[in-house]
């Protein structure tokens, strides 16, 4: 039976997991095949463990406007996407759409904004978050949960008591937290000298930044961390206003009274898809037959070729494994879900 789950999916992010967890697999036209083959290992998992009758998976799409006006040399050191990975894009949307998932973009949002919004406006309703990206620990609450997918197989669940144990800091401190870091993937340079420790001991000491970025005289400049942070306030104010998600959802996008509802898994889709990349291992894992058709995807911006398109390849991907002989998707990991 399905939950009543909203359950949103950070699409690039775990695509480029599922691209850098196996490298070299090519299905029997030497078309490259390794991110669409683990993406559909996640998406049997999800369907598995957490099948829900609402959820969405959520794209970037375009430059966003808004953070580039804080700061023009946001994102700008992201490599364009690996060619490889770039081909598999379509067939990768297929296997969504056959899953029954919504694909969801729009022009000038990243798709952290759209988790966020939709997480903020669908009150009644839990949610749980695929992603491995830790600025999505900010939405955490009793309601909302993340779920990382495990190196182990399955998913780890990320509530406000996991995120307070794995960061030292609850999640509505995650914004003021993460300001102080930086994020060298998102080209966020923090306060110079303050490490996690450090930030811990900041928030800890002096309390949110709310109550001592108007307020400096809070801050004690003879400490070790307060010398640190002084000089650095307005870093720290341009970094929560990055950092911080947008919780507006664009006109259109979603329905106003129901969160995105999960169309049915066209399991025969899947099965056609699976025979013909040749991954025997997942057609196992299938039903013997099944004729619900997906929904049709919300398409609102071109498919996007720059650098805001793409999650951070080195955000929590697994290293490569062994190179392995084309058309053997069926040894390649199994043990990744």
């Amino acid at each position: 039976m399905k939950s009543q789950s909203i359950v949103l999916v950070d699409a690039y992010s775990q695509i480029f997991r599922s691209f850098y967890a196996i490298r070299m697999l090519t299905n029997s036209r030497n078309e490259p095949v390794n991110a669409a083959f683990v993406f559909t290992k996640l998406l049997l998992q999800l369907e598995k463990k957490h099948a829900s009758a609402y959820g969405a998976m959520l794209f970037d799409c375009g430059k966003v406007d808004f953070r580039l006006a804080i700061n023009p040399l946001y994102k700008a050191n992201r490599p364009p996407m690996p060619e490889e990975l770039k081909m598999q894009i379509p067939l990768i949307r297929r296997i969504a759409a056959a899953f029954g998932w919504q694909l969801l973009q729009h022009e000038g949002f990243e798709a952290d904004d759209l988790i966020g919004g939709i997480a903020a406006k669908y009150r009644m309703f839990p949610v749980k978050i695929v992603s491995s990206d830790k600025d999505l620990t900010q939405l955490i609450n009793q309601r909302v949960n993340m779920l990382l997918p495990a190196s182990g197989g399955g998913f780890e669940l990320r509530g406000v008591a996991e995120a307070v144990k794995k960061f030292g800091v609850p999640p509505e401190n995650m914004v003021d937290y993460l300001a102080l870091l930086g994020d060298s993937a998102d080209n966020i340079p923090g306060v110079p000298g303050i490490g996690p420790k450090s930030a811990v001991e900041i928030l800890q000491t002096f309390g949110p930044a709310d109550s001592w970025l108007d307020s400096p005289e809070k801050i004690d400049a003879g400490s070790r961390v307060g010398k640190k942070l002084l000089p650095e306030l307005e870093t720290v104010r341009r970094n929560r206003e990055l950092i911080r998600l947008r919780l507006e959802l664009p006109e259109g996008l979603t329905d106003d009274v129901l969160p995105p509802v999960r169309g049915g898994v066209n399991w025969d889709e899947i099965r056609e898809i699976c025979l013909d990349n040749s991954f025997n291992s997942i057609l196992k894992e299938l039903p013997a037959s099944g004729a619900a058709k997906p929904e049709k995807m919300v398409h609102i911006c071109d498919e996007p070729d720059d650098l805001f398109s793409f999650a951070n390849a080195g955000n929590e991907v697994r290293g490569n494994s062994a190179e392995k002989k084309k058309d053997e998707p069926q040894e390649i990991q199994d043990e990744l879900f």
